[in-house]
């Protein structure tokens, strides 16, 4: 259903039950799938690739050009996976010529005023709460929660599962599975209260446990504390995500936040 006061291209792919509140714009080249629902005062401009279920909320601005003074107007796009809801004034810019998309999962919750620049990649599951900033070329992995108000440089990653304290500077890679708070950005524990939410047992927490001992409480520096846990620590899914995501980093990793009195 869409409204009369709405502006839909011509050549936009809307699908038929796509509900088009009024004085919102959906550019060409926009494709939108079934079941969306595009609140008021919403401007969906070209490139833009929505899925199926979700919401937009007032004065969101989808597939914007990038903020890049290097972006020469190449084709670039923006992906939102289905079941993503996106609230008041999100702004999500295009790709550049790095990636030439970027890329909002499925089962996403994008909080008021948040900013995803371009380049960035978010897996499924994200929450970003209220007025988090994303800049360019940024990483997060599948069920990472953000707190509000949170700024990330550009090219950091951050690893599945990851819980990072609202008001957070996020200057560096946060790997997975873990607590972020303080400033410095710092290792706070394993998110283990999330991990159990989402079906992690006792034992899979324990071994998630043991691998930031000897990362982060060992007093080993990364590089001997990456050799130990691959020497030392059984091959699990877990243990291969954290090793990967270490290899992967080129920011460099938080540092440890607490003391070994802290230790969770």
């Amino acid at each position: 259903m869409n409204q009369p006061l709405a502006y839909i291209h011509p050549e936009a792919k809307v699908a038929q039950n796509v509900v088009i509140e009024p004085f919102s714009t959906i550019s060409k080249d926009v494709t939108i799938g079934e079941g969306t629902w595009i609140g008021p005062n919403v401007t969906i401009m070209e490139g833009a690739r929505i899925g199926k279920n979700c919401k937009i909320f007032p004065g969101a601005v989808i597939a914007a050009e990038p903020q890049d003074l290097k972006f020469q107007g190449e084709y670039t796009t923006v992906e939102i996976g289905d079941n993503t809801t996106i609230r008041e004034c999100v702004t999500i810019n295009r790709g550049t010529v790095d990636k030439y998309k970027t890329v909002v999962g499925k089962n996403c919750l994008i909080m008021a005023y948040v900013h995803i620049a371009h380049d960035c990649i978010l897996g499924d599951h994200v929450i970003l709460a209220n007025s988090v900033q994303l800049a360019g070329h940024i990483e997060v992995g599948d069920f990472v929660f953000i707190g509000g108000t949170s700024a990330v440089h550009q090219f950091v990653k951050i690893g599945i599962h990851a819980m990072i304290a609202g008001g957070s500077l996020v200057r560096k890679d946060v790997p997975p599975y873990i607590k972020a708070a303080r400033e410095p950005l710092s290792y706070s524990g394993v998110n283990s209260i999330g991990l159990r939410r989402r079906g992690f047992d006792n034992d899979q927490i324990t071994d998630i446990q043991n691998i930031y001992r000897y990362l982060y409480l060992k007093g080993l520096n990364f590089t001997d504390a990456q050799s130990a846990i691959e020497l030392e620590l059984a091959a699990t899914p877990e243990r291969d995500e954290v090793l990967f995501f270490l290899k992967k980093s080129e920011r460099g990793i938080i540092k440890n936040g607490l003391s070994r009195g802290e230790e969770k």
